[in-house]
């Protein structure tokens, strides 16, 4: 059996972190309201900013990067075990598209699982390819990525649709039942202008787009995994310092895609992956380091539990904010929700280290396990 590399599962500990304070802007303000949240106090301003920049977009690529990664180490695993490795990477696939519909339709619609399950099928093709064609590979998809986003900034949505759209959302998130809800997120057309075909149309090319946004850094995994990198940090914090480098370049970029500068939403798409980049070059460089070793163990715990933490911030975010719960829908601001997004990661990493005293891996981690493995014999919790 391929070993844990607890480096890899420190970051994604680490990236879960982000992906919840990037979240909370859609937990309590919508999808579509996110966009247009008005009458902020000066430091929420500066929690809101401090999010766009430094956070969203940057920390879904490193938790892809890392699915790339870990999905070489599984097709390795499950190679020394059995001859043939695609069904149960295929079952694993399957897997994520029930755990993403499930989440998608009656918890969050801000699901990632399914988009993942469905990528899976096209990683099936470059699992035996070498780590230069997968580089070439990636650097393609990522300069496809500029391509397809290149140009001035477009207005996705129609202000007058969105408008009404943002009010109903309000509406039912803030004090709606656990049944409205789940019929406003199945139900409600996304306020993009033109008529129910053209709305069709936009919805499936940006669900299109998407995963060839975040293939290149599937691939960059594959590559950094079949290189065997990160298994050996104290040797490899040449490579790590080039990599932080990239944080400068991704937050400059960054930071002009929230000004007015026509090409501003370009510079904002493709600053996301370059800043990823750094991030994880500059986590492997403070691994090995005194502070590193102190709280490295804390990211491992939530990481090794990824999918089961994922999908229970979803749970008690929702119900924090849902009219079906504590209905604080739009009434706690960035400030409070970065806070509230500490405090609960906090109380992940206790019961994470907890659990794993006791338990070999998290309860949906154990089912998707078994689904894959297609046996229960031999998989122990």
């Amino acid at each position: 059996m391929t070993q844990r590399i607890s480096l890899i599962d420190a970051l994604r500990g680490f990236s879960l972190l982000g992906i919840l304070i990037a979240n909370l802007l859609v937990f309590q303000y919508g999808g579509v309201g996110k966009d247009y949240i008005a009458d902020l106090s000066w430091i929420d301003w500066i929690s809101y900013y401090f999010t766009k920049i430094f956070v969203e977009t940057s920390f879904m690529p490193i938790f892809s990067f890392i699915f790339g990664y870990s999905l070489i180490k599984l097709f390795e695993s499950i190679k020394k075990r059995q001859h043939k490795t695609r069904w149960p990477l295929i079952r694993r696939a399957i897997g994520l598209i029930i755990l993403g519909l499930l989440h998608s339709t009656f918890i969050w619609e801000g699901d990632i699982l399914f988009v993942y399950g469905m990528l899976l099928f096209i990683l099936l093709f470059f699992l035996y390819r070498k780590p230069k064609t997968l580089f070439i590979w990636s650097g393609i998809l990522f300069v496809l990525t500029i391509g397809l986003s290149m140009g001035e900034n477009v207005e996705l949505y129609d202000p007058e649709k969105a408008e009404v759209y943002v009010k109903e959302e309000f509406a039912v998130f803030s004090s709606g039942t656990y049944g409205e809800v789940v019929d406003f997120r199945s139900n409600s057309m996304p306020p993009i202008p033109g008529d129910e075909l053209t709305v069709a149309i936009v919805s499936f090319a940006i669900i299109f787009i998407l995963p060839i946004m975040l293939l290149p850094m599937f691939l960059l995994g594959m590559a950094f995994a079949k290189m065997n990198l990160f298994s050996a940090p104290q040797s490899e914090q040449k490579i790590y310092r080039r990599m932080s480098y990239f944080i400068i370049v991704g937050l400059v970029l960054k930071a002009i895609g929230q000004s007015n500068f026509s090409y501003a939403d370009f510079l904002y798409v493709i600053s996301g992956p370059i800043l990823s980049i750094g991030y994880i070059g500059a986590f492997a460089l403070l691994y090995d380091t005194k502070l590193g070793r102190k709280y490295s163990e804390a990211f491992a715990n939530v990481g090794k539990l990824s999918l089961t933490n994922y999908l229970m911030q979803s749970v008690i975010f929702t119900f924090i904010f849902y009219g079906y719960g504590f209905g604080l829908f739009g009434s706690v601001g960035p400030t409070i929700a970065i806070i509230m997004a500490i405090v609960v990661y906090a109380l992940q990493v206790y019961v994470s280290g907890l659990y794993l005293r006791h338990f070999k891996r998290g309860p949906v981690e154990t089912i998707l396990r078994i689904w894959t493995n297609w046996r229960i014999k031999d998989q122990k919790i």
